[in-house]
Formats: structure tokens, sequence, C-alpha cells
């Protein structure tokens, strides 16, 4: 799965430019943008200045807060300056598109900036997404305030919503669903959407580890035999990554997955690589519980990252209120699963000559035996 965030930022960015600027003769400022509040033009310098913090995010690193500052347009302020044109608000959009490209192109995989939704920082997929999404939405609003016909290309829709909305079940048109999920349009069968959000994917540290969380797209990648956008040790990844990669496919495709009880890459530390995958085998049930599976690529065996991610998943998930029970099921000559999930915390409830179960739980308040 080849880093396509930056090529796909500028080819949303180009395809927007091309259809707006056959409208620059009409005055932005007096026409309003569908969906929003704002003008035309209040809404093309919205875009710009997104994809330049979401660019600064990345590249400065930030981590607690937006970066302080914002594009202000010629003849916006109290300068004097005249005021900029349509050709010109679409040049500083074509510029800000290619500094998030550049951004999203030059940034370590690894790199998480602040983003508020929803588990307060996103990746450098996550930015482009988001960024693709703005354009992509904005640039509906506008055209429908200057009546001009744009339909951006499903791949890109696809990927917007494979990457930051994995809790929307996927429909047969992607630019649809993409603007039923934004609350700008019907879709049959599904209720109109009054209030949403995107979702970029969680992460948790885990000693020498990060648990990455994979979206729908990375996990049809890996269902498929490919990377998942993530470098691998040798011999990775393992068989039962891409089987769960297929379970997490499979959840998104019919609107039933919840991306933190989804599947989790370990990525280390050290060199970025990733050594194996672990996560759920679904949501809790009613009564608070849940399954855990794992596996590490064979070059990663034997080192305890097993253990640490485990009990890092493990601790996050009992901290939850949805959460009271956390299962684990090890074949039974497999003792160095086995001591994993003993190490981790887990005891052994069941043997049925096959396999053996396990079970962790954390005690709250008013719990009884």
């Amino acid at each position: 799965m080849a880093d396509m965030g930056g090529e796909r930022v500028q080819q949303a960015v180009a395809g927007a430019v091309a259809v707006l600027r056959t409208a620059t003769d009409h005055d932005w400022r007096a026409v309003g943008a569908g969906g929003v509040t704002w003008s035309c033009r209040e809404t093309a310098r919205h875009v710009a200045g997104v994809l330049l913090a979401y660019a600064g995010q990345l590249a400065g690193r930030a981590r607690d807060a937006y970066l302080p500052f914002e594009i202000v347009l010629d003849g916006d302020g109290d300068d004097g300056s005249e005021p900029t044109g349509n050709d010109g608000v679409l040049d500083v959009l074509e510029t800000t598109g290619a500094l998030l490209a550049a951004a999203v192109r030059t940034t370590p995989r690894e790199v998480r900036a602040f983003h508020p939704y929803p588990f307060r920082s996103a990746n450098r997929d996550g930015f482009a997404a988001m960024g693709v999404a703005e354009v992509l939405l904005h640039t509906h609003d506008i055209a429908e305030g200057l009546g001009l016909d744009y339909v951006p290309s499903a791949d890109l829709c696809g990927y917007v919503l494979g990457t930051i909305f994995p809790h929307v079940q996927p429909a047969a048109d992607p630019w649809r669903t993409l603007l039923w999920a934004t609350g700008r349009g019907d879709l049959p069968g599904r209720a109109r959407v009054t209030d949403w959000r995107w979702s970029n994917n969680l992460v948790l540290p885990a000693g020498r580890l990060t648990l990455e969380g994979v979206t729908p797209l990375a996990a049809a990648d890996l269902a498929a035999g490919g990377d998942g956008g993530f470098t691998w040790v040798d011999g990775g990844p393992f068989e039962g990554t891409r089987e769960a990669a297929g379970m997490t496919a499979k959840a998104y495709e019919a609107g039933v997955h919840r991306p933190e009880f989804g599947l989790f890459v370990l990525v280390r530390h050290e060199d970025g690589r990733a050594v194996g995958g672990m996560g759920f085998h679904g949501v809790p049930d009613e009564e608070g519980r849940a399954e855990v599976g794992y596996d590490l690529t064979e070059a990663a065996r034997g080192r305890g990252y097993a253990t640490e991610a485990l009990r890092a998943l493990a601790a996050w998930a009992l901290a939850r209120e949805d959460v009271r029970t956390l299962f684990a099921t090890v074949d039974r000559d497999n003792t160095p699963s086995q001591r994993v999930v003993e190490r981790a915390g887990f005891t052994r409830v069941s043997d049925d000559g096959k396999q053996l179960a396990y079970a962790l739980r954390r005690a709250r308040p008013g719990d009884t035996a």
C-alpha cells in the first residue's frame, strides 16, 4: 500500500481549482456557499487556512494545540491593501495544498500531531485525508452557491471514507456517501445526518512499542496481501494479522466496525518497523466481555513485545465503562503464547483439551463475584 496521501491532496486541490476557475468572474463575496454560513470567498479562504494549518501541525510536530497562526488575505485586514481577487484566492489554495502535500510526504508515518477528534492526535494519513475532505466538501459548497457542477473522483471519496470515517458503512456511490455522512445529502435507507465528526485512528503507547489502530483502508490492503502502509520486519505481517485485518474490513463493509475495538499494528520505536498485530475479535457484548488476539512475526518473537503490548491494550480496555472482562484463547501446545497472557495478568478459566481459555477482569466498586 503505497503512501499516496500527498498525491491525493494535490489531486483534490487541482480538481477543485479547475472547477472554481470557471467562475472567478462572479462576486464570491456576495454569494453564499451552500451548506455553510460563509460566503464563497470566505469558504475558499477557510479551506486554504485549514490546509496550511494541517501542514503546520505536521511540520511543527504540534503536540497540545493548534499552532497559533492563520491566513489573512490581502484586503481582509486593516492595512488598506487591495482586496485579493478570486484568481488570487485560488492561487493561495493551490499553494497551501502543495505545502500540505509536501508535509505529508516528508513526515515519518509514526509521527503524530495534535488534532482534537477523537483521540487528540493524527498522523500524516489522517491529516492528508482531513485535508482532502475539506477540499471536496467545501468545493461542493462553493460550487452549489455558484451553480457549478462538481463531482470528485470515487477514489478520493473512498480514500476519505476509509481513512477518517471508519464508522460509516460504505455504499455504492462514495461521493453520495460522503455527502450524506457530513449532513449534505440523503442516502436511501439511512436517516439524515445532523451531527457528525470524522475519526482519526487510535494509538496506544506500550513500552518499546506503539499500538497503531488500523484504518479500514489499511485493513483491506493487509487482508489482500499488502503491507497496510507499514514497514514490516522480515517475515511480516504474519497470517493472523492478515486474518484480523480481513475481519476489520468485513465489519466496516457491514457497518458494524468500531475502530477502537479493531486491529492494532505493533510498531517498534527503535526503527519504526511493524512486528505484529493485536486487537479485538469484536465489540464488547452486553455483559462487557471482549476477546483479544495477537501474533508476532517470527523475527520479533522471544523479546517480550507481545507481553508489553497486551498489558497496554488490556489496561486501556479495562479502564473503559463498557469493558469488564477480557478473554483470550491459546492452543494447548503453544506454550510461549500461554506465558504471554499469564505475564499480562490473565488467569486460566477453562481447558477443552485443544485450547486454553484465559480471562482478565478488573474489579470496580460495586462489582460482585
